[in-house]
């Protein structure tokens, strides 16, 4: 180690690879500010055409340039891109759509959603766009952000998920009506990522409105799967949410269970949490233990460690990222040049790539523009600075302009090995693909403020510092503020006395009144181990035991939406060599 501190930085230049694209004799590095413009060109075409083809539908058909319902019916492309336009600057367009969605978001609705897919998408991107309304210079109401039409529109959509949560273990189902509740048919059988991506949004959701219902359910949810996972630590793809038994036993960091581990991180950041990054160190020497194989993770049977698919996924390039949050940058940059070996030999990555063959897996061979190794390469070069993740990013530009763009949009490439096309543009291309891409290639986005700047607002509770930084991404990459988590937090009965005093501070332009304490619930702690199964009651019967006033942490960052491809009980691992 000493060695390796003396070496001159210039003599270090000369030891490295060059790498295509890299600076040196060879190749000059991607300029940012050009790839900053296309990266903008590529969202506005593909917002343009969805607006003029497919609004007010979920998302864009973009060979036969009309729109269809995937999700529900939310114009969900309209609530997925909303803060992407904040990002790019296009402060008027957000204003509109945000108008737009206060006229006609309905969610009284006889639908049968996903409620994995409707808290990520519209639950947290509502939420994002909440936080961000202030920014874009929208006239919020006196209280914001602990009010908001915005924010009505996420606890609304928050609150219509709720049923599938009234299981005998707490873990929702995977289906619910939005109308009706949960169908009496509906099958029990969950994937762990459909149980364990709950609790970025509702614990946000739960501290703006002082609600504390939405962070409970998270988890509850949480600990169930914590208290389910094998002696060796693992966890496996679906389990059922009446029984707590596992259906589909295959164990790994892919599709099925991704962001599961993925809020443990951002949970425990979010909400300073230290149980739930234990918890998350726990699975990691487990996951590096028994699938980690020369810097690739394969899937594993979650009670014997023994491997069962020999495959990597597309859905698992957010692990690096997620490495890079945790400090492990070593390992991140060796597994993100696995990851991105595959992308040069594609110009893509498919959703299933057999290791041992080098190639890709029958009917796996579609790339539907994922952001995966883009979010990976964004939070990478955040921390490294490492010319090869903005390559990526020119290779993903280049790629998907070149392969993918359409008269109407961006169409998912159907087969990477003959560039045959399908007719969807998913609505996570604009609101994570190009939003990650973006952001890789704009140092000085608002997002990144390392909070050398930040705003101070006056809220029902006190004055709030809100904007200095520090966002978490949320699995469809919607940024929230941590710092707005600590604006609102009061006993929802204080409420009206402190916002009569708000109205008399505005009115008479008196210096700001004095406000109680915070008064929230402590850290939530784990069970020490497996199998100590306990019921939702037990849990609210021991908070009941606790203090009223608690400790709040002072500090409160992809991702990898779980899709309808995923086949139910595991079948997704059948097509294995």
């Amino acid at each position: 180690m000493p060695f390796r501190l003396l070496v001159p930085l210039g003599l270090l230049c000369l030891l490295l690879p060059l790498h295509h694209g890299a600076p040196g004799p060879e190749g000059t590095a991607p300029d940012p500010a050009h790839y900053r413009e296309r990266v903008k060109a590529m969202f506005y075409h593909a917002y343009n055409s969805y607006l003029e083809n497919a609004f007010p539908y979920d998302e864009l058909r973009p060979l036969t340039c009309d729109g269809h319902d995937t999700w529900g019916s939310f114009s969900l492309t309209l609530i997925d891109a909303l803060d992407t336009l904040l990002i790019l600057g296009n402060v008027s367009e957000f204003q509109r759509v945000v108008e737009v969605l206060q006229d006609n978001l309905d969610f009284d609705i006889d639908v049968n959603a996903s409620v994995f897919e409707t808290n990520i998408r519209v639950v947290g991107g509502l939420l994002s766009a909440h936080l961000l309304s202030k920014k874009a210079g929208v006239e919020v109401e006196a209280g914001w952000p602990c009010s908001g039409p915005l924010l009505r529109m996420a606890e609304e959509a928050a609150r219509k998920l709720l049923p599938a949560f009234q299981t005998p273990t707490g873990m929702p189902y995977g289906t619910v009506n939005l109308l009706h509740g949960v169908n009496p048919g509906e099958t029990p059988v969950t994937c762990t990522a459909g149980i364990g991506t709950f609790i970025v949004e509702f614990a946000t959701l739960s501290s703006l409105t002082g609600d504390s219902v939405f962070e409970e359910k998270a988890r509850v949810a949480l600990m169930r799967l914590w208290e389910s996972r094998s002696d060796i630590g693992l966890v496996g793809n679906h389990i059922d949410v009446l029984t707590g038994k596992w259906v589909a036993q295959d164990a790994g960091i892919g599709a099925g269970v991704d962001s599961y581990f993925e809020y443990l991180v951002k949970g425990a950041i979010l909400l300073q949490d230290k149980k739930l990054m234990t918890m998350f160190l726990e699975y990691n020497k487990a996951i590096r233990n028994y699938t980690r194989f020369d810097d690739w993770y394969l899937w594993v049977q979650m009670y014997k460690g023994t491997v069962s698919m020999p495959v990597f996924q597309s859905l698992e390039a957010y692990w690096p990222g997620l490495q890079s949050l945790i400090g492990d940058i070593d390992n991140a940059m060796k597994t993100f040049l696995n990851y991105y070996t595959v992308w040069k030999q594609f110009g893509g990555l498919p959703e299933f790539y057999n290791i041992p063959q080098g190639y890709t897996v029958d009917k796996r061979e579609g790339y539907p523009l994922r952001p995966e190794l883009i979010e990976s390469a964004m939070y990478l070069y955040r921390a490294t600075g490492d010319p090869t993740l903005l390559e990526l990013g020119r290779d993903a530009v280049e790629s998907i302009e070149k392969i993918s763009k359409v008269e109407c949009g961006f169409a998912t490439i159907k087969d990477l090995r003959d560039h045959k096309l399908d007719n969807r543009m998913e609505s996570f291309f604009l609101a994570e693909t190009v939003k990650y891409l973006y952001l890789l290639f704009d140092p000085t986005n608002f997002i990144h403020n390392n909070g050398s700047t930040f705003d101070a607002v006056i809220t029902p509770y006190g004055e709030c510092i809100l904007g200095a930084g520090g966002y978490i991404f949320n699995t469809e990459a919607h940024p929230i503020d941590p710092a707005a988590l600590h604006c609102c937090r009061r006993l929802k009965e204080e409420q009206w006395e402190v916002e009569d005093l708000m109205r008399e501070f505005y009115s008479l332009k008196r210096s700001r009144s004095r406000v109680q304490k915070t008064i929230s619930s402590g850290p939530w702690e784990p069970p020490a181990g497996p199998g100590t199964f306990s019921s939702p009651e037990n849990h609210s019967r021991a908070r009941e035991k606790k203090p009223a006033k608690q400790r709040i942490p002072l500090l409160s960052c992809p991702s990898q939406p779980f899709t309808s491809k995923l086949a139910l009980l595991g079948q997704v691992f059948l097509d294995s060599s």
